[in-house]
């Protein structure tokens, strides 16, 4: 596995420029790349698209296996370092609570552990920002992070048009 998806990825795809009413290819390249063992996320990721009704909630459910388990101790230990440094930072309570309270420590301690890539639509902040930003946290612990477009790039996908 190469690469950990953070949820909103799944989500402004959907919404937005891959919906599975129009382009029900972005989402079997996906499936192909899980199960080439390029992609992945962690379980907090699928529960929190399973909880949704929609239609990506039900594509979540049908794909359990996508989303690894996250309790294993490397990515314990690793959680607790970017939990730390996040309490110890100056950031806005709620972005710190928030942040933690999510998947998004999660997906970045089981990336390093996996020595993966996360992919994410969040925008680095500017350091004296007191926001709790994916690509920052993943900056400070020497974790890549590129965005979904990045990623289509670094794999080379290719959606044809059927009529």
């Amino acid at each position: 596995m190469r690469y950990v998806l953070d949820a909103n990825t799944y989500i402004q795809a959907k919404n937005q420029y891959y919906g599975m009413d129009f382009c029900p290819a972005y989402w079997d390249w996906l499936d192909h790349q899980f199960h080439a063992g390029l992609l992945t996320s962690v379980q907090m990721v699928g529960q929190e698209l399973r909880s949704g009704n929609d239609e990506l909630a039900e594509w979540a459910k049908a794909r359990a296996d996508q989303f690894v388990a996250h309790d294993d101790e490397a990515t314990q230990n690793v959680f607790a370092d970017i939990a730390r440094f996040v309490a110890e930072g100056d950031y806005q309570p709620a972005s710190r609570d928030n942040f933690l309270a999510k998947a998004d420590p999660w997906l970045i301690a089981k990336a390093k552990v996996l020595g993966a890539t996360v992919v994410s639509h969040e925008a680095t902040v500017q350091p004296q920002s007191r926001k709790v930003k994916v690509p920052n946290i993943c900056l400070e612990f020497e974790v890549p992070c590129i965005s979904t477009f990045d990623l289509l790039r670094q794999l080379q996908a290719r959606f044809g048009l059927t009529a």
